[in-house]
């Protein structure tokens, strides 16, 4: 750096110059972190302050530039976001009634309770309208599945009493109507022999015979009848009827198959209905704070005398206060840089803390108007126990994404972006000169040189804030800061 001087008032007026000048400049840069834009203007302004002022004197007029001897150090990266601090591990308390019953009464959040103490007291009303109602189901159902037992009993004594009963006398009644009726035929048939010898002693007319003959063949038809009912009867009726009384009894069966399981059912919802009573009062399962649980911008709002509830919802919550973790959502531009293990420092109303990514949501919800349109990816950090935590905190998280050791850096703001390619203006005695860069990673306030300079080049700080017409020429180059994270620092800072 030169070592000529300025006068004390000159200086003074162009160091505040070259300040409005770079806030200028970064507020018409393209970055898309608001909060690293500001980050920025407020430290260029301490670079500015902190920095030596050269001034390259000729014969006519004195010319100060501000600039920054290329030095090695550290770089530290970090991605910084706000969340709330909440526990990893909590025992939901939910509502085990059916139905929509109201809360008569619930628990303060934030209360510290003991096991057994109540938390929650739900109006038992509609419970004892279902047990009425059901136990008068169950006692129908009851009633049609007896009737049906009996009728399926019946059913099977029904097939035994035709088969080894019914069937067997009736065969015998037709066995002892075909005896009689072939002794009958056999009857007739000697009084038609009597007759036609009578006939022929002309003691008898031949009307007598034809009579005779006439009362043989109705009982020669007789006999035929008789014979086959007999054969019918042996052959079709009975597997007829044994159809039908089988049939009649799977029918019967299965309803009371039906019958029985319906009083089966009956009488579950009514005992279910029974054993639900003692859950219209909820107690704590352990001791510990209960706090209900955060409802989200589009639910009615919290748990309160009056809300109805329903079956499995979270009532309220017990965190385990010994882990803790802050929520935080991460900006999909830098969600890759982020990994589980990274250590993070968070901030809260009192005390600052180090803790450790735990994990990183893989998707996210959608983006809209609620978010800004902006997409975040949900991100845990543990914290460490025993320091009073508790959920509901606001914290600030300041992740450490990269970390650089004895490395060339260089201000954004001596940084010129001329399309895909990076320069800079260095300082030397015969004045500034061009100098194309390679540069690495940044964190918002300085940035890695890989090539391009060495260790105590002296680079301007406002390459474009002068009227030389080399510097000039680069003023139509639109300057941009590389890509960094919204908010970072440089350690040691």
């Amino acid at each position: 750096m030169a070592t000529d001087t300025i006068p004390e008032a000159a200086g003074a007026e162009q160091l505040a110059h070259d300040k409005q000048m770079i806030a200028r400049g970064r507020a018409a840069r393209s970055v898309p972190w608001r909060s690293g834009v500001i980050a920025l203007v407020v430290l260029a302004g301490a670079v500015a302050a902190a920095v030596k002022i050269s001034s390259v004197m000729s014969s006519e007029s004195v010319s100060p530039r501000m600039t920054h001897t290329i030095a090695r150090g550290d770089l530290v990266v970090t991605v910084t976001s706000q969340g709330l601090v909440e526990s990893s591990e909590n025992t939901e308390i939910k509502c085990q009634v059916r139905g929509r019953n109201a809360v008569l009464w619930i628990v303060e959040s934030g209360t510290t309770v003991k096991p057994g103490d109540e938390l929650v007291r739900i109006d038992p009303l509609f419970l004892q309208e279902q047990i009425d109602e059901r136990t008068k189901y169950a006692h129908w159902s009851q009633s049609a599945a007896d009737r049906s037992a009996a009728t399926v009993a019946r059913s099977i004594l029904a097939i035994s009493e035709y088969e080894e009963g019914r069937y067997l006398s009736e065969v015998m009644i037709l066995e002892k109507d075909l005896v009689i009726a072939e002794a009958a035929l056999k009857t007739e048939e000697n009084r038609l022999s009597h007759t036609k010898v009578m006939a022929k002693s002309e003691y008898i007319s031949e009307l007598n015979v034809e009579e005779n003959e006439f009362a043989v063949q109705q009982k020669k038809l007789n006999v035929e009848l008789t014979r086959t009912r007999l054969d019918v009867l042996k052959r079709f009726t009975k597997k007829e009827e044994s159809q039908t009384l089988s049939g009649n009894l799977k029918a019967i069966k299965a309803t009371h198959e039906a019958n029985a399981e319906r009083a089966t059912a009956d009488a579950s919802r009514r005992d279910r209905a029974l054993a639900e009573v003692k859950y219209c009062v909820v107690k704590a399962p352990r001791g510990g704070l209960v706090i209900h649980p955060n409802a989200a911008s589009w639910e009615s709002g919290p748990i309160a005398e009056g809300t109805r509830l329903y079956k499995d919802q979270v009532v309220l919550l017990m965190p385990d206060l010994s882990r803790m973790q802050v929520k935080v959502g991460i900006n999909e531009s830098v969600v890759d840089r982020v990994k589980v293990g990274q250590i993070a420092s968070v901030n809260l109303a009192d005390m600052t803390l180090e803790g450790t990514v735990s994990s990183v949501a893989s998707i996210t919800k959608p983006a809209g108007w609620w978010t800004a349109n902006e997409v975040n990816y949900d991100t845990m950090i543990a914290l460490p126990a025993g320091h009073g935590l508790r959920p509901g905190m606001s914290a600030e998280a300041e992740v450490i994404i990269a970390s650089h050791e004895d490395i060339l850096t260089i201000p954004v703001a001596a940084i010129v972006d001329a399309g895909d390619d990076h320069f800079c203006w260095v300082q030397t005695a015969d004045g500034p000169q061009r100098r194309p860069i390679k540069i690495g990673d940044s964190n918002g306030i300085f940035t890695v040189v890989e090539q391009g300079l060495v260790e105590g080049d002296e680079v301007i700080l406002n390459p474009i804030a002068f009227g030389e017409p080399e510097l000039a020429e680069s003023a139509s180059t639109e300057e941009s800061v590389p890509d960094a994270p919204p908010v970072a620092r440089k350690q040691g800072e």
